[in-house]
């Protein structure tokens, strides 16, 4: 579904003329062609929806992290161009899911894998990527996870 909708996007970006949103998707299908050669290598046949969403929440922490660089050095239309491209990669992103939703989330994984201890975090953190990838920020989401199990 995920291929398919930046296929479309890619194919109307063109119709359009949309330069700009043309070229942050044919970036993110390059990234898709490399999370699947990645895969093949893997003995895969093709890279699964949740590693394509971890991929894109990854360009678009990047993207974030390059913005606020450019913001400090006085870069308005490099930031600008930066948080443009992140708009575009939302745009094929699952709704984020809210706070409440997330703390809810965690506990239903600590109780479904049985997680007691630190040292269960893994387990927990396999378990939300596995069913909310691209849905919540992993990387807040593990202090919650210490809050929980600590």
């Amino acid at each position: 579904m995920l291929r398919e909708d930046i296929q479309n996007a890619i194919k109307e970006a063109m119709k359009n003329h949309e330069t700009e949103r043309l070229s942050t998707v044919r970036m993110i299908l390059a990234g898709i062609k490399e999370k699947d050669v990645d895969a093949r290598g893997k003995g895969k046949e093709c890279a699964s929806d949740a590693d394509l969403l971890s991929m894109m929440q990854t360009m678009i922490k990047q993207r974030q992290e390059s913005a606020k660089v450019y913001r400090e050095g006085k870069r308005e239309e490099l930031a600008a161009k930066e948080e443009a491209e992140i708009t575009v990669i939302q745009s094929f992103m699952p709704k984020q899911m809210s706070e409440e939703e997330v703390e809810a989330a965690i506990k239903t994984a600590v109780a479904e894998v049985g997680a007691t201890s630190m040292k269960d975090m893994g387990k927990v953190m396999s378990e939300l990527k596995t069913k909310y990838a691209g849905q919540m920020d992993f990387g807040s989401v593990s202090g919650k996870i210490k809050a929980i199990l600590g």
